[in-house]
């Protein structure tokens, strides 16, 4: 009980609260990233993000046979977005978080017109430009809101907070007078 209360101490409160409405992460989570990076918010959230993708990637197998699918139109009607997401139960689909994340998501490809969700789903012939693939793969691509982080960064650290499977399956592109391929 002693070792408890003396660790609590070495992180305030008020740093824990600020973390965990940036990052959404648990306080439990919030907390030991604050403590092994020596109350340094920069490096806690660089913690929080390894943690993440550390459970993403035990999580990466499970089926995911639950989601949303999630529309974006802008303000002008002019350009939309589409987008599937799937997870594990539809309890976490029906969550706020997984719900503002769908949403950020479609907003996202709408504004930055991805090819492809991920690297391993672009051509081979696409893949030997890396520089060129980060602007094409949506995963790859800084977020639209917070150029700081990618799209592949908030899905971990979606993933690393409902502590299940997400995925996101496919998306499409709308705008005004623009002719898909199939209409060719």
């Amino acid at each position: 009980m002693r070792q408890a209360s003396k660790r609590a101490g070495k992180v305030s409160l008020e740093a824990i609260k600020a973390l965990r409405e940036k990052t959404g992460a648990s306080i439990a989570d919030v907390r030991a990233a604050l403590e092994a990076a020596g109350g340094r918010e920069a490096k806690a959230v660089e913690e929080l993000r390894r943690r993440g993708a550390q459970v993403a990637e035990q999580r990466a197998g499970r089926a995911t046979g639950q989601g949303r699918i999630e529309a974006y139109v802008h303000h002008d009607g002019r350009l939309g977005a589409i987008v599937e997401v799937n997870c594990e139960t539809d309890f976490v689909a029906r969550s706020e978080g997984f719900v503002r994340f769908c949403r950020d998501v479609a907003m996202h490809v709408a504004a930055m017109s991805p090819r492809y969700v991920r690297v391993e789903d672009a051509p081979a012939r696409a893949r030997a430009d890396p520089e060129g693939l980060k602007a094409v793969c949506l995963l790859e691509q800084p977020f639209v809101k917070d150029q700081g982080t990618t799209v592949g960064d908030l899905l971990r650290a979606l993933i690393a907070t409902t502590k299940e499977n997400v995925v996101i399956r496919r998306f499409q592109q709308f705008a005004v007078g623009e002719r898909s391929d199939a209409a060719a």
